[in-house]
């Protein structure tokens, strides 16, 4: 049986390696999943593992989510996105795209950030759409200039819709403008309906999240959870959004601890119930009722990140997604 409104994220399992990432497209077809996404930092290249994962598993949509929209032009977006649709032309491709942060791109990849992510990702999603058409484009922009371009492939039936992550008022607004869904990340369940009515204000967009779960030891997964939402307590547009979520104290410490170098003392101040808010940790029906909550708070497609801590890490991946399955 498909579950149509169910995904699953390559995104945590990453340092795991490509060949982990076909296995887990293999299983997730078996169990019935309906999608397969990944993301990129620097480690496995995108377009390359969704290829790969649909291949090994036909008829599961690919998504990326998301890319770091400063490291690809959009012409070069849209290519990969049409090259995947004209490989599996009966599948939804979801060109997922976001703004990412300074660490990604300036540190890691030598690449301008930027100074005005709205009217860059406005500027990013138009292009990308105009080139999806199939027809010639020639477009002026403050961040993208082109001239002549044609896509070179033929364009089918179905599109690549273009997915938008966001996580702050504007950028949210935006999405339900300007996009075809919108991917939450790093947010509560109960932060959802709030989320929700900041894209609805712009528009219509297919709300997506990407859902934290594990089926492990708590317990013995809980450290590496602290350590994972600290990685983000530290960007600005994480702390905003975890400051509405309700975890206003947590970050306050976080970054006071953090400016003073005592990341230790930051990764402490992650709160349990931080934790157990976003990193869900625990036994397969707490799994399930994860899912069921982010879909009760108003997601349209909830897309598992399967937390590949708490046990041996096959076993706990396996586990998370029949677990997440049975919701």
């Amino acid at each position: 049986m498909t579950h149509p409104k169910l995904g699953v994220t390559f995104a945590s399992l990453m340092p795991l390696g490509p060949q982990t990432a076909v296995e887990t497209a293999k299983q997730a077809k078996a169990l019935g999943y309906s999608s397969y996404w990944t993301a990129e930092t620097t480690g496995p290249e995108a377009f390359s593992v969704l290829a790969a994962a649909g291949a090994a598993a036909p008829g599961l949509g690919l998504g990326t989510g998301v890319l770091a929209l400063q490291l690809r032009t959009p012409m070069l977006a849209a290519m990969g996105a049409a090259t995947l649709q004209a490989l599996h032309p009966d599948v939804d491709i979801c060109l997922g795209v976001g703004i990412s942060s300074p660490v990604v791109t300036s540190r890691w990849h030598g690449a301008e950030y930027g100074e005005r992510p709205l009217a860059q990702v406005r500027e990013y999603v138009t292009l990308v759409k105009e080139c999806l058409t199939g027809e010639k484009v020639d477009f002026a922009g403050d961040f993208y200039r082109v001239r002549g371009f044609r896509l070179g492939m033929k364009v089918g039936e179905r599109t690549p819709k273009v997915v938008v992550g966001a996580l702050n008022p504007a950028m949210l607004k935006l999405a339900g403008e300007v996009a075809d869904g919108v991917l939450l990340n790093y947010l509560p369940a109960s932060h959802v309906d709030w989320s929700v009515e900041q894209v609805r204000a712009g528009g219509n967009a297919e709300i997506y999240a990407y859902v934290h779960a594990g089926v492990g030891d708590r317990d013995q997964g809980i450290e590496k959870a602290r350590k994972d939402l600290f990685s983000y307590a530290v960007v600005d547009s994480y702390a905003a959004n975890f400051v509405r979520a309700g975890f206003a104290d947590e970050v306050a410490e976080i970054r006071e601890r953090h400016a003073e170098g005592d990341r230790a003392g930051a990764v402490a101040a992650v709160s349990d119930r931080m934790c157990d808010a976003i990193d869900v940790l625990g036994d397969a029906d707490l799994v399930a009722a994860t899912i069921r909550e982010y879909v009760d708070a108003g997601v349209d497609v909830p897309v598992l990140m399967p937390l590949p801590w708490g046990g041996d890490r096959t076993r706990v991946i396996a586990d998370t997604l029949e677990a997440a399955a049975s919701a």
